[in-house]
């Protein structure tokens, strides 16, 4: 069944990323108003969570950036189809790194990095930094359900050089690769998710809203000395951004417990303060808000 279902939908995405920009974007659109107007995908979460964090904002306020993120999420995740096609020329046209230097100085170094990532503007197009360094980029991911559909999505990351690792898979090979020191790896993170409640060692406000945090990413990067970065992603408009490369800190294992993670929510917040559309606002972040805290865990 899994196959079949690959099949009938693999034909119909290569279509969709064969497509001119002008007719893809607008095809996008259609997309946003079935969504939005029609289908109504998770309306109430998106709502509720915009209710949240912005108790300041008029409800005509709230439904402006809610439609703006249905419009940005369409656009997302076409132009992650679109990756089945893309060339190398265009994605660095479409996706520029403004402080290469920056990436080019770590290159010299010698010394793998690790890079915390967000649900937020273009995280599935940050993988040019591939194919501008000598950076093994390893991304740690959550597994698809469908294998063809899993291995498809290798397949694409791939033809920018990224190599994916599992969530479960993270710790063991990170830990290994960096001991060996056969290549010089860059290891990215997207930290921003909900960790499941009985795994929740670590409490913190983000969007002034107490939730249980990753630590994987610190912990990591304390225990192997890895410099940290927060890859800042900016949409300057429709199918195209900057990101830039932000230290968190270029001594982690003197750093104190939880200040890295803190210093990416915080960088975090900001971006999403300034302009909220981008975010990932259909993901349950706060789900956990009311939850009673594990016995033991950390809270700041």
């Amino acid at each position: 069944m899994q196959f079949i279902t690959y099949f009938l939908v693999y034909p119909i995405l290569w279509v969709i990323s064969k497509l001119p920009w002008k007719i893809f974007y607008a095809f996008s659109s259609c997309i946003f108003f079935i969504l939005y107007y029609i289908i109504r995908y998770r309306r109430k979460t998106v709502t509720q969570n915009l209710q949240l964090v912005f108790t300041d904002k008029t409800p005509q306020e709230i439904n402006e950036i809610r439609k703006g993120f249905y419009l940005h999420m369409c656009d997302m995740f076409l132009e992650m189809i679109k990756s089945i096609s893309i060339s190398d020329k265009e994605m660095k046209e479409r996706f520029k790194v403004t402080n290469m230097d920056k990436v080019y100085e770590l290159e010299a170094k010698g010394e793998n990095i690790m890079v915390f990532m967000a649900h937020y503007a273009s995280y599935e197009w940050s993988n040019v930094v591939d194919i501008q360094t000598d950076f093994q980029a390893v991304a740690v991911y959550k597994q698809v359900g469908n294998k063809y559909f899993d291995r498809l999505v290798h397949r694409i990351r791939a033809r920018f050089g990224s190599r994916l690792v599992t969530s479960k898979e993270a710790m063991k090979t990170i830990t290994e690769e960096n001991l060996s020191k056969d290549n010089l790896h860059m290891y990215a993170l997207i930290s921003d998710q909900s960790p499941k409640i009985y795994n929740a060692t670590f409490w913190a406000d983000f969007m002034g809203i107490k939730v249980p945090v990753f630590l994987g990413g610190e912990v990591l990067s304390k225990r192997l000395g890895l410099n940290v970065y927060y890859l800042k992603v900016e949409k300057v408009k429709r199918g195209y951004y900057e990101a830039s490369l932000v230290t968190l800190t270029e001594d982690s294992k003197n750093c104190a417990d939880y200040s890295i993670v803190q210093s990416y929510l915080k960088a975090l917040e900001s971006q999403i303060y300034k302009n909220p559309q981008y975010y990932l606002w259909s993901h349950k972040r706060w789900k956990h808000r009311n939850a009673t805290i594990p016995e033991g865990a950390t809270v700041v």
